[in-house]
C-alpha cells in the first residue's frame, strides 16, 4: 500500500522532466526519464521520486488519510516507460515528430495526475481488472 500522495509528487516531477524533454528535444533525457519509470515500475517504493519524497516532502506532513494500492500505480509507471521510450527513441533517430508526440502524450497523463490526482494508468489498470476478471 502507497501514500497517494507519493505517487502525485512523483507525477509532478515527471511532468517537470517532460517539460524539459520537449523543450529541448533531448532523446537522452527522456530516455533518462524512462530508466525512471521502470525502476518505479518494478517497486513503486523505490523508484527515484518517490524516495526523493520520503526523504524530502513526507516528514513534512502528517500521515495519509489513506492509502492506495501499489498495483495500478506499477502499471501506471509500465505504461509511462512505453512512451518514454518511444519519445526517446523517436528523438534519438531523428523522427522528432514520434518524439513529440510520445512525450506531449506523457506529459498530458503526468500533468493530470499531478494536479488533479487523475492517474490515466491508474484507470487503464482499473478498466482492464474489470474487463478480464469473471464475475
Amino acid at each position: 500500500m502507497l501514500d497517494p500522495r507519493g505517487p502525485r509528487f512523483a507525477a509532478a516531477v515527471t511532468s517537470a522532466v517532460l517539460v524539459a524533454v520537449l523543450a529541448t528535444g533531448s532523446g537522452w533525457l527522456a530516455l533518462g526519464q524512462a530508466v525512471v519509470f521502470a525502476l518505479t515500475a518494478a517497486d513503486p517504493r523505490r523508484g527515484p521520486y518517490s524516495l526523493l519524497f520520503r526523504a524530502l516532502v513526507a516528514p513534512r506532513l502528517g500521515p495519509p488519510a489513506e492509502l492506495e494500492p501499489a498495483a495500478p500505480v506499477r502499471f501506471a509507471q509500465l505504461v509511462g516507460l512505453v512512451f518514454s521510450l518511444v519519445a526517446a527513441a523517436g528523438y534519438l533517430s531523428g523522427l522528432t515528430v514520434v518524439g513529440l508526440v510520445a512525450a506531449g502524450a506523457a506529459l498530458a497523463a503526468a500533468f493530470l495526475n499531478a494536479a488533479f490526482g487523475l492517474c490515466l494508468g491508474c484507470e487503464a489498470y482499473l478498466a482492464v481488472r474489470r474487463l478480464t476478471t469473471p464475475r
